[in-house]
């Protein structure tokens, strides 16, 4: 379904090269997406989150995303790669299956409202409130 979604947009492209790039410099440009992919599956693999605070900004630094198309992006990077963390996870680990349930259901609601947000807010807003929201986080777990 997602895949069928995807492929029916105009500008949907599993690769975007420039024609203005010659392929040795495609290749770099392509190897380092790479590089931060692995380093975001190890840290979301590792944690079971966080892999998508890192991609935010590492997309917007040396992708030059723009913000809104960044957020969109890590979102939809996160999907697989939760989806990996999830079966490891549910071999190894003891899950709290109706804690998954519940959290689930709001989470698909607030998923919901947050996407519809994400057009709505100004790109500096929206860049402060991530890193607010990082920043708060960040603090709560240091002293935890």
């Amino acid at each position: 379904m997602i895949v069928l979604i995807l492929l029916s947009k105009p500008s949907f492209s599993f690769i975007h090269k420039s024609p203005h790039i010659g392929q040795a410099t495609y290749m770099k440009k392509l190897k380092s997406t790479w590089l931060i992919g692995i380093i975001i599956g190890f840290v979301n693999g590792l944690f079971g989150a966080g892999g998508g605070s890192l991609l935010v900004p590492a997309l917007q630094k040396f992708k030059q995303f723009e913000t809104h198309k960044a957020h969109a992006t890590t979102v939809a990077v996160i999907l697989p790669l939760s989806v990996v963390s999830a079966i490891v996870y549910i071999w190894g680990v003891d899950v709290q299956w109706l804690s998954v349930l519940w959290v689930s259901v709001g989470g698909v609601a607030g998923g919901f409202v947050g996407a519809k947000w994400l057009n709505k807010l100004d790109a500096m807003w929206l860049n402060i409130l991530f890193g607010a929201f990082l920043a708060f986080g960040a603090v709560r777990m240091l002293f935890a």
